[in-house]
């Protein structure tokens, strides 16, 4: 069994090792310090002898190295090779996977109930899942952001071990699921466990205060790559949270440069939003507030308006007896069926009013309208809206339905005038 020694020994970049078996462009060395993929942590990239390697894994129990097909050759068994692991991408992974130890950590502090599902590495984000009693929401995202980064501040150490599987299981709190790191049993009853030792956050702000007896910021059965240090990780930028499952959250963040682009943007909106509103970066909300408050007036305003005009252009239309009553036929203009339904009611209302309303409208796509006075709908053989609109699509095409007060119906294939004037003479 040649195990990747890069989990206990992460900081190795070069080194040098015997080949022990080659198919095809897979080799398999005595021993390794790329880390094969694995719990959601990518593969290392690098090369051996110069060749790039193009992807790491497990099978049965040995580190598998891929070689890309076009940078180089394939060394021979019993070869002695050396080997170098990408330094920009490790460092990138390492921190990355700490930081997923360390936001849930932060969880711990902020949410009941909580379990650990998984996550996974790419080479912009990190995501991890949480099962939570609630889902998470805006406010729970600062809070973990906040709290994760205080741990990165309080340069926490984190070390790793090997322990049997039943003194792992009996660890207060851990995080062990072997479905998610499978890379922590490694085939055998030991397991290996990462611990962020305890946070000495200011006024309690991580759970209580801190010091030599503080508990651990998080204990996991975990078998990947880790910084020595929180303080390693750098900024940690929370970028989204999503429900990919019942009962799971899924937080994605990102750390290094993203993190740092990211946290730019947003404070570059941010400063443009407090810009366009007159107000500082701290009052956004209530200069937010008062704008919606605003614009709900607005909208309110011109409601009534659109109202007014509406049922001002009702009251114009020509009036015709049709079926015992009389009817109110015309075009309106700029409006939609929903539009016209307070406005054909409060013609109909008025003591002059005709029986019903009967209104076309004008456009790309042509509808019908009909409104029935409450009164002359109820008078047994009085008119029916429902029955217009469907005598509507019926000769016109389209469909739609509603009721002996009101209907409506779309996608007429004729002129709205042409429309107009059939209601006028059926």
């Amino acid at each position: 069994m040649t195990a990747s020694r890069a989990p206990a020994e992460p900081d190795v970049r070069a080194f040098e090792a015997t080949v022990e078996s080659v198919d095809d462009r897979s080799v398999v060395l005595d021993e390794t310090y790329f880390y094969a993929e694995s719990g959601g942590q990518p593969a290392d990239r690098g090369t051996i002898d110069g060749t790039l390697v193009a992807d790491v894994f497990e099978r049965d129990g040995r580190v598998v190295h891929v070689l890309d097909d076009e940078s180089g050759g394939v060394p021979a068994v019993g070869e002695t090779v050396s080997a170098m692991v990408d330094d920009a991408f490790r460092r990138y992974c390492t921190r990355a996977h700490t930081a997923s130890h360390v936001l849930y950590g932060a969880a711990r502090r902020t949410c009941e109930d909580l379990g650990y599902a998984g996550f996974d590495i790419s080479e912009t984000k990190v995501r991890v899942d949480l099962t939570t009693a609630e889902p998470l929401d805006d406010a729970d995202l600062v809070e973990l952001e906040r709290l994760a980064n205080r741990a990165v501040w309080d340069s926490l150490p984190v070390s790793w071990e090997t322990m049997p599987e039943a003194e792992a299981r009996a660890l207060d709190g851990i995080a062990f699921n072997t479905k998610t790191e499978e890379g922590a049993m490694s085939g055998s009853e030991a397991v290996r466990v990462v611990t962020i030792d305890g946070a000495r956050v200011a006024d309690g702000a991580a759970g209580g205060p801190g010091g030599a007896d503080a508990p651990p910021w998080d204990v996991a059965a975990c078998g990947g790559t880790h910084v020595r240090n929180t303080s390693e990780i750098g900024p940690i930028s929370v970028l989204d949270r999503s429900n990919p499952g019942e009962g799971v959250t899924r937080v994605e963040f990102a750390v290094g440069p993203t993190a740092i682009d990211h946290e730019a943007a947003v404070h570059d909106a941010a400063l443009a939003a407090a810009t366009a509103l007159d107000a500082r970066i701290g009052d956004l909300p209530d200069a937010v507030d008062r704008l919606r408050e605003r614009a709900d007036d607005l909208e309110a305003d011109l409601q009534t308006v659109t109202t007014d005009l509406l049922a001002a252009r009702l009251r114009e239309f020509a009036v015709v007896d049709a079926d015992g009553a009389t009817w109110g036929v015309g075009t309106v203009d700029d409006a939609s069926p929903n539009d016209l339904r307070e406005p054909a009611q409060r013609v109909l209302a008025a003591a002059d009013a005709p029986d019903a309303i009967a209104a076309v409208g004008t456009g790309d796509a042509p509808f019908v309208v009909a409104a029935v006075a409450d009164d002359a709908a109820g008078a047994g053989d009085g008119p029916d809206a429902g029955a217009v609109v469907e005598a509507v699509t019926d000769e016109f095409g389209g469909g739609g339905g509603g009721g002996p007060t009101f209907a409506q119906g779309g996608g007429l294939d004729a002129d709205p005038e042409a429309v107009a004037a059939w209601l006028r003479e059926r």
